[in-house]
């Protein structure tokens, strides 16, 4: 299992994760490539969750030649995907690839950065849009955002999530998380999962995560 309990978060350390990572982070990345990259990175973080979050249980099936016993993912079925739009819609791609049978919600939600980051650190969030399937108490729910900075965003999109039922297990998934984002979302939903490829160092003074990647959105689409 390549997923390391940092005790913030749970941090994916498989060496392809990385390499993806590091490709991302490049200023030097192109549209299509960094687009490309964001849907890689969550096919192998889709993969790393069926492998050190969900359970396995062992099943007897007949081969062409014998029986035999084989091991099969528990819950692959009761898995939902919600996407923050839209910087997590190639994250979210990647991640069906790994869970091709996922029921999908999705929350355009973003900051209003009009009045800027408030003195606690937080931003103003404003959601245009909610549609999320119902979800059962067996479920296994994944909240997909490249980028975690303040939380502001994450922590709404949360409550939207907690309005539709009590799933099993809550996961948010990252590709790099600031640590005031990790200490927010802690406190205010000590029962949620955080899993990132990376903890960065601090945030800058209009929240934007420090190394970081830049705004992935802008980057994925090439918008500015």
């Amino acid at each position: 299992m390549t997923i390391e309990d940092r005790g913030e978060a749970k941090v994916v350390t498989h060496a392809l994760a990385k390499h993806t990572l590091t490709q991302l982070r490049s200023v030097e990345t192109e549209q299509v490539a960094f687009r490309k990259g964001l849907v890689k990175l969550g096919r192998i973080c889709g993969y790393e969750i069926i492998d050190g979050v969900m359970e396995t249980a062992y099943e007897t099936i007949q081969t062409p030649l014998t029986e035999t016993t084989g091991e099969r993912v528990v819950g692959m079925d009761d898995v939902v995907i919600i996407n923050v739009l839209r910087a997590a819609t190639p994250f979210v791609e990647g991640l069906l690839k790994a869970f091709p049978r996922a029921r999908q919600g999705v929350i355009s939600a973003s900051r209003d950065e009009s009045g800027g980051m408030d003195d606690a650190g937080e931003f103003d969030i404003e959601v245009d849009y909610v549609k999320l399937p119902e979800i059962h108490p067996e479920d296994t729910v994944i909240v997909a955002d490249p980028m975690l900075a303040t939380g502001s965003t994450m922590a709404t999109v949360l409550e939207h999530v907690q309005e539709m039922g009590d799933p099993e297990r809550l996961l948010v998934l990252a590709a790099v998380s600031a640590p005031e984002g990790l200490v927010r979302l802690n406190e205010q939903f000590p029962d949620v999962e955080i899993l990132s490829v990376a903890i960065d160092d601090h945030l800058d003074e209009e929240g934007y995560i420090v190394p970081g990647l830049g705004d992935a959105g802008d980057r994925a689409f090439r918008t500015t």
